[in-house]
């Protein structure tokens, strides 16, 4: 049952354009699978996921056909068990028969013998002598670390970019191994209702966020948490939004704003914060189905002012903001550990569009902002047409009325462990480096007249 549960995953993120995680949790919940089954379900499909492009070299390879010849479902069969045979710690004799089991359940009768035969083959080598073959008909280097490490080149390209712009090329490598390791669940403490000690008995502190813990076992099962006062959250999410409120202002602080709130987890930080501090928070969200994510975000903070509608039209509202977060929608790359799907859901022929979108929204928020107030600009990519080209573009339209506040040395204030360089005055978190999500984040004033 529990293979049946991770190729319906598997062929939910092919055939229905689905995140895995949503649709993981709600197999998962239909299925009442216990925590140790549901840690099974979750590693084999999300490393299936996460390792489709090398183990589709391996099945041609041990198949000699192309895998666009192979039946979708056979093909789903046999990543599962490839990745049970080379990855996890399953007996062979279990993986495959496992498998043929589940292929005569989900497959055309005539490809049960064929996933059997396949996975027989792959089984008769190491997954080091499996790399040995599949490296030896890559044509270049960047061939190699596609498959080496299953990333699309276009994106292992875009890291290199981003790296080497921060002096970090030489780190490539441990980028993307780290894009390989399934993230810890964090949460964030929101001041006012939870604090880091109360979940001592849980995890670790740190080591990006000085609100952040790192637990073990299920998140849901903390009273705190199913009451809103925790939640879970990347520790460069959280920065995030530090890096914001502890920027300095020229103007009284008044109110804050929420561009694109959903689905909620900044947004809570944002409210925890404001209310300790006697300021509003108006989250405003675009999507109905976001809307609602962000209402039960908000369940232990009633005053935040929730608002549906499109983050670009907001220039049109009287109100003035002193602090706005524009968390702008964007490629993902920042968080392919934790979302094993968006390495192959996005292209980078989705790059105009988005950088379109990011500066509508800038121009949007750019006009509510009070002056002397600060704008933080945050993307969870570290893709250069994403992050420093729409900074290069934010201070050449608004020459006349921006600044650029060293969101680096606000953060090295806050945790000096993050050891972020204060030649650069935007902030690039990494996986490998930080142990976060690679967050951008950019602080803008505006100027006083």
């Amino acid at each position: 049952m529990l293979r049946k549960l991770a190729f319906d995953v598997l062929v939910a993120v092919e055939n229905q354009d689905s995140y895995a995680n949503l649709v993981l949790s709600r197999i998962l919940r239909d299925a009442k699978v216990d925590s140790r089954d549901a840690g099974f379900v979750q590693e084999l499909s999300f490393g299936a996921i996460r390792q489709k492009l090398f183990h589709e070299k391996i099945i041609e390879l041990a198949s000699a056909r192309n895998s666009a010849e192979i039946e979708t479902e056979a093909l789903v069969v046999l990543r599962l068990g490839c990745y049970q045979l080379l990855e996890m710690r399953v007996p062979p004799h279990a993986a495959i028969n496992e498998s043929v089991n589940l292929a005569k359940k989900v497959c055309s009768k005539g490809a049960v013998g064929f996933v059997n035969a396949v996975l027989r083959k792959i089984s008769a080598n190491s997954a080091s002598k499996w790399l040995d073959l599949a490296l030896a008909t890559a044509t270049d280097q960047d061939a190699k670390l596609a498959l080496r490490y299953s990333h699309p080149g276009w994106i292992i390209r875009a890291l290199r970019q981003a790296l080497d712009a921060r002096g970090l090329a030489e780190t490539l490598e441990s980028c993307l191994a780290a894009n390989n390791l399934p993230a810890k669940v964090s949460i964030v403490c929101l001041p006012g209702l939870s604090k880091p000690s109360d979940f001592s008995n849980f995890g670790p502190e740190g080591p990006a966020s000085p609100l952040g813990v790192e637990i073990s076992g299920n998140p849901t099962s903390i009273d705190a948490i199913s009451t809103g006062k925790a939640r879970v959250q990347d520790q460069g999410s959280q920065l995030a939004v530090l890096a914001l409120t502890e920027a300095k202002l020229q103007i009284q602080d008044t109110n804050w704003l929420d561009v694109c709130a959903g689905p909620g987890g900044k947004a809570a930080l944002l409210g925890a914060l404001a209310a300790q501090q006697g300021v509003s928070l108006v989250a405003n969200e675009i999507l109905p189905h976001r809307v609602e994510l962000v209402r039960a975000a908000l369940v232990a903070l009633p005053d935040v002012q929730l608002v549906q509608g499109d983050g670009r039209l907001i220039g049109g509202r009287n109100e003035q903001y002193s602090r706005i977060l524009l968390d702008a929608p964007c490629t993902g790359l920042g968080a392919l550990r934790r979302r094993p799907e968006a390495r192959w859901k996005k292209a980078q022929d989705d790059i105009a569009e988005l950088s379109k979108l990011q500066r509508e929204l800038f121009d949007a928020a750019w006009a509510v902002l009070s002056p002397g107030g600060i704008i933080a600009y945050v993307v969870c990519s570290p893709h250069l047409s994403e992050t420093t080209a729409q900074v290069s573009w934010a201070l050449a339209k608004y020459q006349q009325e921006i600044e650029l506040v060293s969101s680096n040395k606000i953060l090295n204030g806050i945790n000096a462990n993050l050891r972020l360089d204060e030649n650069f005055l935007t902030t690039q978190l990494w996986p490998h480096i930080h142990e976060t999500d690679a967050m951008f984040i950019a602080l803008f004033r505006k100027s006083v007249n």
